[in-house]
């Protein structure tokens, strides 16, 4: 039988799934349906369709005609638009939750809500606002530990958090202010001082599968300086932790990422089929949910499928099938590091239009497009995050001097980090854990 699967997205994220997808050896049709022509998913696929991958009767229609059996769902806006549920109504085996259960990331106030109504660990002192009604006497309460979110979806440029955003409570209530004068409703919640990890788990509504931890970069400059970002770089280590966790720390993330998906199946008697992706903080007092995305990370995808051993399409359809619980899921024991290039100005005035070579990129098969288009035969940077590269080694140390050499050869008017994964990085996240513990 072959596997005619649908992959929705365009991004970096979409080519490491293809990719990811493209090593099985069983037969298999790849079709992506798409937002622009990213040349590294068209190379591996069938096809490659540009089309409205947010519009569900699309989508439908699309994978009517591709007759697909199976889809994947890569970014946050289709899920948020119910595409998973228009897919399964036509019973195309979907890995990426309904809209329902993704509210886990469209609403970051129904994610503290379910973490208290269900007793789980690692929720802040919080509340809700849709006005400015009591936000100035929250603040009062929280005094100079405090993050603002706007509740829905803002390419993870929606947070404010004191101290790097926002310097005082004035500042706080004149962004406050903005997103009401919006219509937006938005949380504000405790701040916490630890360092951030991401743990991923493959999720069929009953059973977990968890994929290697992953330390992102949010802010645009070296040092974590500057705007946030949708992520400039990753890095994991060889045994799947991180050189500043505990196994108490990693236990207690995945404790929590399985009380969650019990949580869902709890409250809406369905289960969540798709990736369980929880941005954690360890801190002084244990393991804190930051938040909850509902498909992979963006650059986590890239060195997490880099690693992965075992059949991609064995996973997804055991996602989808509820018998995840059978299948072994392997991952490689080496250490990754990703770098994104992305253009000049970026994230607050990048510069667009401009040529880039990746002729120079000795490694291909680390390299993963993301924000390009094709114009005359030429690569064109299209004004966001333009390629990543994965260097894979047997310490973080080797893998960031991969990585570093990968994307440093990627020529046009881009900048990258230099710093992530970089030994002395590293080092100040552990000592910064250890004076917290």
């Amino acid at each position: 039988m072959v596997n005619k699967i649908l992959i929705i997205g365009s991004g970096a994220r979409e080519h490491a799934i293809v990719r990811a997808l493209d090593r099985s050896p069983q037969e298999k049709e790849l079709y992506c349906l798409a937002s622009n022509m990213n040349p590294g998913i068209a190379e591996i696929c069938d096809e490659l369709t540009v089309g409205k991958m947010s519009d569900p009767d699309f989508v439908v229609n699309y994978a009517q005609e591709t007759a697909a059996t199976l889809a994947i769902i890569g970014p946050e806006n289709p899920l948020e638009n119910g595409v998973a549920d228009a897919l399964w109504n036509v019973g195309v085996k979907t890995v990426g939750p309904k809209q329902k259960l993704a509210q886990l990331e469209t609403s970051k106030a129904f994610t503290r809500n379910l973490l208290k109504e269900f007793v789980i660990p690692g929720c802040p002192k919080y509340q809700t606002f849709d006005s400015m009604d009591g936000v100035a006497e929250f603040l009062k309460e929280l005094k100079e530990n405090y993050v603002v979110k706007y509740d829905g979806l803002m390419g993870g440029k929606g947070v404010k958090v004191s101290g790097d955003h926002l310097h005082s409570h004035d500042e706080a209530l004149v962004y406050c202010q903005d997103l009401t004068d919006n219509g937006g409703s938005f949380v504000i919640e405790e701040k916490f001082v630890g360092q951030e990890f991401s743990l991923m788990s493959f999720c069929d509504g009953d059973n977990l599968k968890h994929m290697p931890i992953v330390q992102d970069h949010k802010r645009a400059y070296e040092g974590d300086r500057g705007p946030n970002t949708g992520g400039m770089g990753t890095y994991s280590d060889a045994n799947h932790g991180l050189p500043f966790l505990n196994d108490n720390e990693i236990a207690e993330a995945k404790a929590i990422n399985f009380a969650t998906a019990k949580a869902l199946k709890a409250k809406f008697s369905e289960g969540y089929k798709g990736i369980l992706y929880g941005g954690f903080m360890a801190t002084a007092n244990g393991v804190k949910l930051i938040e909850y995305n509902a498909r992979l990370g963006d650059p986590e995808a890239m060195n997490v499928l880099s690693l992965l051993e075992s059949d991609y399409i064995d996973i997804c359809i055991a996602i989808a099938e509820g018998t995840l619980d059978q299948i072994n899921v392997q991952f490689s024991n080496q250490a990754t590091v990703c770098k994104y290039a992305v253009p000049k100005g970026y994230p607050e005035s990048p510069i667009k239009g401009q040529e880039i070579d990746v002729s120079s990129v000795e490694n291909r098969d680390g390299l993963f497009y993301a924000s390009v288009d094709i114009k005359n035969g030429q690569l064109i940077e299209a004004g966001s995050r333009t390629v990543a590269v994965v260097g894979m080694a047997d310490t973080i140390s080797k893998a960031e001097a991969i990585a570093e050499k990968e994307i440093s050869a990627v020529k046009g008017p881009l900048f990258h980090r230099r710093d992530i994964g970089t030994a002395s990085v590293v080092q100040q996240r552990i000592d910064h854990m250890n004076s917290l513990r």
